[in-house]
């Protein structure tokens, strides 16, 4: 028999059982409480400090190098140890995606002493609950729906705090239909993360074999059975006998043109290529004006030089402009040298890390930039104007089936990502029961 429902007073909740209640989270929470981040420790000897970036968009850990801080100066800093079943609750983030997502403290984090840093929230929930029920509300579209309402945004960057935790809706129902809940979806959600893995793991193998192709091709040719040489790079290698090895300098010519006034379309470089920016989300990085930009025209390279590890090159399907602190380059003679070619080279070159090798700055991490006598001063393979052509007609052939296959597997992976949401709204609201 059916259970009966009832509204429960809000949209982002819907129905829920009759016997359930729904109230603000406040009345469940014993500590609501913002983190530390203290000092650079020395010969990172500190206390490891979890950081909100080591929080997934699915509530779970992802520590490779954890954080090691001297907190010393910090008298009541016992107060920040993290216990089990805590839910650290990221409150601050350039992005919807991970504004709200939220870990678990385990017995392994307890085990390791850990603190957590002054972007998480940590809540402590009252032992009448399951902190582990909550934690799959937390990263629910129940959740994460109220806090991108009640965020407030300053420079682009989405901000919640205690109140707005506090005043979150939730659900209740028994402790014990709680654990129920739990369980099962524990067991579902292990099976549905397991396939997601596989899935992720094969298009990474995708994305592998599809850079491959493309190194072997700007690099060796796609014709069989040529005498080579060796290059004198160590970046390239060995390459076909007939090939030059030419200084980028020659090939392409730094432009920058200021655009002088507003009313151009603002193009993003993004590692999905240039895109037009939509100004009106009022995400990311926004500027006062546009009009120190600078001009790209269709068919020019731009470049993300300020951060190769993160950033690309493109070559521009719009007219409009870009920050002034990126490349904008193009080629010198159109007519020695097939553009589709070079943006497969340039591309394999962010890729390999070849441009990140040729880089400086402070850090290797954050801003690792390319400056333009290394770039112009750097050599690249040079077949004849034919074979350019030829090379990127195959390539755009092979990467455009290798794409085709991994968009039908980015398809999937949304399809059971959605499909996981849905499973976890429909239970923890108790329109399907255990």
């Amino acid at each position: 028999m059916a259970r009966e429902m009832e509204d429960s007073g809000s949209e982002w909740i819907g129905e829920i059982p009759k016997e359930w209640t729904c109230h603000f989270f406040k009345n469940i929470i014993t500590q609501n409480d913002g983190g530390i981040w203290g000092d650079d420790s020395v010969d990172d000897n500190g206390e490891t400090v979890l950081r909100s970036t080591e929080q997934t968009v699915d509530g779970k850990w992802d520590i490779v190098s954890p954080a090691k801080r001297d907190l010393s100066k910090i008298s009541n800093k016992i107060y920040y140890l993290c216990k089990k079943n805590d839910l650290l609750i990221t409150k601050s983030s350039g992005s919807n995606l991970h504004i709200g997502k939220t870990t678990i403290v385990d017995d392994v984090i307890e085990k390791e002493q850990c603190y957590y840093s002054n972007f998480i929230q940590r809540i402590r929930l009252s032992k009448t609950v399951s902190a582990k029920y909550y934690w799959y509300i937390l990263n629910s579209d129940i959740s994460r729906s109220q806090f991108t309402y009640m965020q407030n945004t300053t420079s682009g960057i989405g901000n919640i705090n205690s109140m707005h935790i506090a005043n979150l809706i939730v659900p209740e129902p028994t402790l014990q239909e709680q654990y129920r809940i739990v369980k099962y979806l524990d067991i579902i959600c292990l099976e549905l993360d397991n396939v997601l893995e596989k899935t992720r793991a094969s298009i990474d193998e995708y994305k592998k074999l599809k850079q491959a192709v493309i190194t072997q091709a700007v690099t060796r040719g796609v014709r069989d059975n040529r005498e080579m040489k060796d290059s004198q790079s160590t970046w390239f290698g060995q390459i076909p006998s007939d090939w030059e090895m030419r200084k980028i300098k020659y090939i392409f010519k730094i432009q920058k043109d200021i655009a002088g006034e507003e009313g151009y379309t603002v193009l993003s470089i993004t590692q999905k290529g240039i895109k037009p920016k939509d100004l009106s989300k009022n995400e990311g990085q926004l500027a006062e004006n546009y009009s120190n930009y600078q001009l790209v025209h269709i068919g020019d390279f731009a470049m993300n030089h300020m951060d190769l590890l993160t950033g690309w090159v493109d070559v521009s399907k719009y007219e409009g402009v870009t920050s002034p602190d990126y490349r904008v380059f193009g080629l010198i003679d159109k007519d020695s040298y097939c553009g589709q070619y070079y943006l497969y080279l340039m591309q394999m070159c962010y890729t390999n890390r070849i441009f990140y090798g040729l880089g400086q700055g402070v850090s290797g991490l954050g801003r690792w930039r390319l400056q333009a006598d290394k770039f112009l001063n750097f050599s690249i393979t040079v077949p004849g104007y034919e074979e350019q052509k030829e090379i990127a007609s195959y390539l755009d052939r092979k990467c455009s089936a290798i794409d085709e296959l991994i968009a039908k597997k980015e398809q999937y992976l949304s399809e059971i990502e959605n499909y996981k949401k849905s499973l976890i709204y429909e239970y923890v609201t108790g329109k399907k029961e255990v």
